[in-house]
């Protein structure tokens, strides 16, 4: 158990480390916050004025014959290489009551397997100076190694054997299952701020997949059972249902080589078919009030229901590209650092808001949101600062961006776009993450071409479409005494 827990741990180190790579590489970016998550995702090709420069992809894809799609970006920079598999199973797939079983499997999948005992694949990893771990999300199930390029053979290999080996132990499973109980009271029940959060999620949304929470609720990770886990690892972890990504000192012929021998001779499963979970229409405002004696400041969330990347072209009524990358410029117009209008008008200006931030993603398998959260100054209330963060919307909609804003925006791009290269774990995010929720990982290449193509009357015109009380929930978070 306390071998489990301190993966956790080592999971959240990881995570952590990387994000603040790249946000000590982008911090003099006036995009950093809304954008990290696309721009890990996407990014590549830039152009800025009448120059441009142009960092092209070196990935290659292939497929085997039982379905495993391999993604392979070449990267002599350094004699390392990253492997990730991405599983298309997460959170969102997960039916009422039998909430929080990818997370567990995801646990589980660093035990035992046919051909290695339980905590040999983390031991053979350390013994050669790499490191693994894994994460799941609402969309996705990844695994990662980052290893020495000279040891990727072997890396393919035990992730293979976890795809096909793997042995769920009756003692393993209950030992673990509390491992997952003190993660959940630690990270979100001990946390009034977290709590609040999953509250508001599941507000939020009323049909939508989204609304219960990747860990699961309490109650289903209480009453699990291993059978749960071993129809979810039948059924998704397939070649046909994975994604298999390399980054790194190595070439697209050996990796084709590799992955024939480690993977080629598994059988494809039966294709796993999805009813739709589609969120119904909200044809009202949502509020709510959480109140907690452990909150330590209020806090204001408001929620709009927004269409992502993968809704191009699909949804009724019909969504444009160019309104993804609108709602991205949106973003940055509001909340893109020190001469944004949240900071320039509301921190500083007004001194109305202890902090506001605008955060929209995108890229993600379903419909999305899009979030605009403060913090009022002493003195300030919940509803004040609720109508300022409105009136800054209805600015947009009013009057569209100037030029001035869109080139320090677009400016911002060009940076971030060079410096995530810096980054093997990050190139392979960008791809397996698209790749992943069904979109073409090519739309890298495009990104920020297609940000700078954005004109300020696109962003006024999805500030004008999306941002209303119809499709919006505001959730008010206020310190408190409990109830007696």
């Amino acid at each position: 158990m306390l071998e489990r827990y301190l993966k956790i741990i080592d999971l959240e180190r990881d995570i952590n480390l990387f994000f603040d790579r790249v946000r000590d590489s982008l911090r003099r970016s006036a995009m950093f916050k809304h954008l990290l998550w696309l721009g890990l995702l996407l990014s590549a090709a830039t152009a800025s004025g009448t120059e441009s420069l142009v960092v092209h992809s070196r990935a290659e894809e292939f497929s085997l014959h039982n379905g495993l799609r391999v993604i392979v970006q070449v990267d002599h920079r350094a004699p390392v290489v990253v492997v990730q598999v991405w599983y298309k199973v997460g959170g969102s797939y997960e039916l009422d009551g039998a909430t929080g079983v990818s997370h567990a499997l995801e646990h589980m999948m660093f035990k035992r397997t046919r051909h290695l005992v339980t905590g040999e694949y983390s031991k053979r990893i350390a013994a050669s100076g790499g490191q693994e771990n894994a994460f799941t999300t609402a969309d996705y199930t990844t695994y990662y190694e980052e290893r020495a390029a000279g040891d990727v053979d072997q890396a393919l290999a035990l992730e293979a054997e976890r795809m096909q080996s793997l042995e769920l132990d009756p003692v393993e499973f209950a030992n673990e299952i509390k491992v997952i109980r003190e993660e959940r009271r630690l990270r979100t029940e001990d946390n009034a701020q977290a709590m609040a959060m999953e509250a508001i999620q599941a507000h939020t949304w009323q049909t939508s997949p989204y609304r219960q929470p990747v860990i699961g609720w309490s109650a289903d990770i209480a009453q699990m059972k291993l059978t749960e886990l071993r129809r979810w690892y039948k059924r998704y972890y397939a070649p046909n249902n994975a994604i298999l990504v390399v980054v790194g000192d190595v070439t697209v012929a050996a990796i084709k080589e590799m992955a024939q021998t480690h993977f080629g001779a598994m059988p494809a499963h039966k294709p796993v078919v999805l009813k739709t979970r589609p969120e119904v229409v909200q044809s009202g405002l949502k509020r709510l009030t959480i109140t907690s004696p452990k909150l330590r400041l209020p806090r204001l969330v408001m929620n709009y229901k927004v269409p992502g990347l993968t809704q191009v072209g699909k949804a009724d009524p019909p969504v444009a590209a160019w309104e993804i990358y609108a709602l991205y410029v949106l973003a940055a117009t509001l909340d893109g650092g020190a001469s944004a209008r949240f900071e320039r008008e509301l921190v500083r200006g007004q001194e109305i808001a202890l902090g506001a931030n605008a955060t929209y993603t995108g890229a993600a398998r379903l419909p999305d949101l899009f979030t605009l959260e403060g913090e009022p100054r002493e003195g300030i209330s919940l509803e004040q600062l609720e109508a300022a963060l409105k009136a800054q919307l209805e600015a947009v909609q009013n009057t569209p961006p100037t030029a001035k804003e869109l080139a320090r925006i677009k400016t911002g791009v060009v940076a971030d776009a060079v410096y995530q290269q810096d980054s093997l774990f990050g190139q392979a995010m960008r791809i397996g993450g698209l790749a992943v929720i069904g979109l073409d990982w090519h739309l890298e290449e495009q990104y920020v071409a297609n940000i700078q193509a954005v004109t300020s009357a696109q962003v006024q015109a999805v500030a004008r479409k999306y941002f209303k009380d119809d499709s919006a929930t505001i959730a008010y978070l206020t310190p408190g005494k409990a109830h007696e």
